[in-house]
């Protein structure tokens, strides 16, 4: 699931449509979702969405739902996401649109949950946890009664703190979040210098 649906106040401009590698973030984003094995990527759009959908790469799997609420926080779109992923999923992808990860990362992390089946699976760097979380089917039902009062999806992630399954990165792009031009500007930077130790091989959709 790929959140895309808010309004980018602190950056100025809309995330989705900042210029990344050779294209836009949210078809970055998408194409490495699905490259990291992702059978299937739900784009929430949100704010300026008829602006967004255009840049959305047109791929088998990809579906795009707008959240009207959007303007009352990002668990508005997480529920909206949950309410069109299949019931017979073994898991769940939560990527904000503002958190680029290359596709060796996140299929590092499908393939860990694929061993373990951990109800929350997460990178860490630097003692760090980041992001994208999968989190297991069965606690999918949890992720759909978040609110933005209790911050989210944050009691969640942290009922499963220690049964969660934690894959070491040795970049901080793992922890990447794009708030300000000044977070850009270093993200794209990062970039020019990430090599993955290791590059599993996603599985097949």
């Amino acid at each position: 699931m790929l959140l895309a649906a808010g309004e980018s106040s602190r950056m100025g401009r809309l995330k989705s449509l900042l210029p990344w590698q050779d294209g836009t973030l949210i078809a970055y984003q998408v194409r490495c979702l699905l490259d990291a094995g992702a059978q299937q990527v739900i784009v929430v759009l949100g704010h300026q969405a008829e602006s967004v959908r255009p840049h959305i790469p047109k791929l088998p799997g990809v579906r795009m739902v707008v959240n009207t609420r959007y303007h009352e926080g990002k668990t508005t779109s997480v529920k909206l996401g949950l309410a069109h992923v299949p019931a017979d999923v073994e898991g769940v992808i939560l990527l904000p649109v503002d958190q680029p990860r290359p596709a060796p990362l996140v299929a590092a992390l499908v393939q860990t949950f694929r061993e373990h089946r951990a109800p929350v699976t997460q990178p860490t760097f630097g003692g760090k946890r980041g992001h994208p979380i999968i989190f297991r089917a069965d606690v999918l039902p949890e992720l759909a009664s978040i609110t933005e009062e209790t911050l989210g999806i944050k009691p969640v992630v942290d009922r499963y703190r220690t049964e969660a399954e934690l894959v070491p990165v040795d970049s901080p792009v793992a922890l990447v979040d794009l708030n300000t031009d000044e977070d850009y500007q270093d993200a794209l930077e990062l970039w020019k210098e990430y090599q993955p130790s290791t590059s599993p091989s996603a599985p097949p959709p």
